[in-house]
């Protein structure tokens, strides 16, 4: 089983380096093309060509919506898969594809109301939902009126940094924790949590905002 996955893995690789390579050439080609119009119209060989610019935003962009659309499909193909005992619901793979009806920690890992919080850390109700409307945590509705708070975003008590750029770029809090939890190939294959942990809110920042806005090209 793991020889087949193993080769399934290396398929992907393969399909992802040749869509590279192709890319790369048709940059070339195209780059090609812009220098023997500067020639033509006597530009002086110095200086940049200002398509060079979108040319590069444009294959950065193709590349990570190809690396974001396989790593989902193989997510996807994976989640559907029947689960043994040593495959918990817990998983990270199923925070890609959550199923209907499941509970709120089945995909969304470990979560806790004001109640836990005001207990463990002595953080008052009012003050986590000061947290909850200026975006400066992820919550989930529980219920009609309660709220739950996945736990992966605090440290020492407190939320950490980025949350509220990730929740300005992916306002649907399903959508952004889901992100947030999950490998992005905008971050070369990190998990968002781990970064905005570490200190990297820039880095988490910009590549919500890139995710938007590959989702909002994929849904025209």
């Amino acid at each position: 089983m793991t020889g087949s996955s193993d080769l399934g893995v290396e398929k992907r690789q393969a399909e992802l380096s040749s869509f590279v390579m192709k890319e790369v050439q048709r940059i070339l080609a195209q780059c090609d093309e812009a220098k023997q119009g500067e020639k033509a119209a006597d530009v002086p060989s110095g200086s940049p060509s200002k398509d060079l610019t979108a040319l590069a935003a444009e294959f950065l962009g193709r590349l990570e919506a190809e690396g974001a659309r396989r790593l989902n499909a193989q997510a996807c193909e994976i989640a559907s898969r029947p689960r043994s005992a040593d495959h918990p619901p817990g998983h990270p793979v199923l925070a890609v594809c959550p199923r209907g009806g499941a509970r709120i920690a089945e995909w969304a890992g470990p979560v806790a109301g004001s109640t836990h919080f005001e207990t463990r850390f002595g953080i008052p109700r009012s003050t986590l939902h000061w947290w909850q409307r200026h975006n400066d945590v992820v919550a989930f509705r529980r219920g009609s009126r309660k709220h739950v708070f996945p736990l992966a975003q605090f440290i020492d008590g407190r939320p950490v940094l980025g949350i509220r750029q990730v929740l300005s770029s992916i306002s649907d809090p399903r959508l952004a924790w889901l992100w947030l939890i999950a490998p992005s190939p905008l971050l070369k294959g990190r998990v968002p949590i781990e970064l905005l942990r570490e200190g990297r809110t820039i880095d988490v920042a910009s590549a919500a905002q890139a995710f938007s806005l590959l989702e909002s090209l994929s849904d025209d």
